[in-house]
């Protein structure tokens, strides 16, 4: 019989390789080794711009934007007849993605809309689309059952309502399955002013949202969308007026110290909207409806189908970062610029 510390000896070295973990040579879900992975991580590239929260190459404001983000003029008609086509059409994701999009209007969003409190809306719907589809308009007050019904193809439908809430709403198709509808590009902005005009300033609308994307198809390589990705909450996109980074590209032109006003509509149809403008404090947030607006605000949440008023001035020549402060997001397209005044230099910050 062994003495007992050869014993204890002879348990651990038997013990030791079996407590011991083994490498992982698992393969990960992307299907990529782990050495690989690495060697692609986005994290370890260079900025795609050198500046604070340069998450897309920045262009210059003098190059022309497929969507411009400046807001429809205040109307002064009482009685808006607005008629939408549905239409599929190919939508421009981001660079060299091309997207087979439901649409309203054959665009991503749809037309930015503008009332005043007590106007009425007449609205007609015509689907010339190869499937059902609808309306929702946030800033309605109606029954559902009668207005927000499915339209078959080569149908159309009218309701009227009278905008009775300021702010900034959403629109969108209601036909089931909703998510698969507003993850296709079927939303829109509708803003409706107070009776009182509100201060003079540069006006914007900016609708976010995302796109889930499936494999390429066909000879043009288009892409539909993948509805597991979607379920997942795993966005390839995430936009300001439907493209990736539209407003890095093309940054938005300003003026040093001149109010500007951002109507900002959440489409989703999943990731909440951590909107702030880098730079900047937000002087007022008029938060989704009646009430005095929050002040000194650097940071706010719009939540998916939600719309809020922000209002800021930039106080110097610079670029100036707007985006989604959820920062997956924000690398995934949810950024742009302001540009004040004319800026000189190079920004390293």
């Amino acid at each position: 019989m062994p003495s007992r510390p050869i014993a204890i000896a002879l348990i651990l070295a038997v013990a030791l390789p079996a407590c011991t973990p083994a490498p992982d040579r698992r393969t990960p879900a992307d299907g990529t080794a782990p050495a690989a992975r690495e060697a692609h991580d986005p994290s370890r590239e260079p900025s795609p711009a050198p500046m604070s929260h340069g998450e897309a190459p920045v262009g210059t404001s003098a190059e022309p934007v497929d969507r411009s983000a400046t807001a429809p003029p205040r109307s002064t008609r009482r009685v808006h007849r607005i008629r939408l086509e549905t239409v599929h059409v190919q939508h421009a994701v981001a660079s060299g993605v091309r997207y087979d999009a439901w649409t309203f209007g054959g665009q991503v969003p749809g037309p930015a809309l503008r009332v005043t409190v007590g106007d009425t809306v007449d609205f007609t719907i015509v689907n010339v689309a190869p499937m059902p589809h609808s309306m929702d308009f946030h800033a309605a007050e109606i029954a559902p059952s009668r207005a927000y019904v499915n339209v078959m193809p080569g149908d159309s439908l009218s309701f009227r309502f009278v905008a009775r809430v300021p702010g900034v709403f959403m629109y969108h198709c209601g036909t089931a399955p909703v998510a698969a509808h507003i993850a296709n590009g079927m939303y829109g902005a509708l803003i409706v002013d107070p009776a009182a005009p509100r201060a003079p300033a540069r006006e914007f609308v900016l609708v976010q949202s995302e796109f889930y994307l499936g494999a390429p198809q066909g000879p043009d390589s288009a892409r539909q969308l993948d509805w597991a990705k979607m379920l997942g909450l795993a966005p390839d996109h995430v936009t300001f007026n439907g493209s990736a980074g539209l407003y890095a590209a093309h940054p938005i032109q300003v003026e040093v110290g001149q109010p500007i006003r951002i109507y900002l509509v959440n489409a989703g149809p999943n990731q909440v909207s951590a909107f702030h403008v880098v730079g900047a404090i937000f002087d007022r947030v008029y938060v989704d409806g009646l009430g005095a607006p929050l002040r000194g605000v650097q940071t706010f949440n719009v939540p998916v189908g939600g719309g809020m008023i922000f209002e800021t001035r930039l106080v110097e020549a610079g670029v100036y970062p707007f985006v989604s402060h959820a920062f997956a997001d924000a690398t995934k397209g949810a950024v742009g610029m302001f540009r004040a005044g004319q800026p000189v230099g190079t920004m390293t910050h």
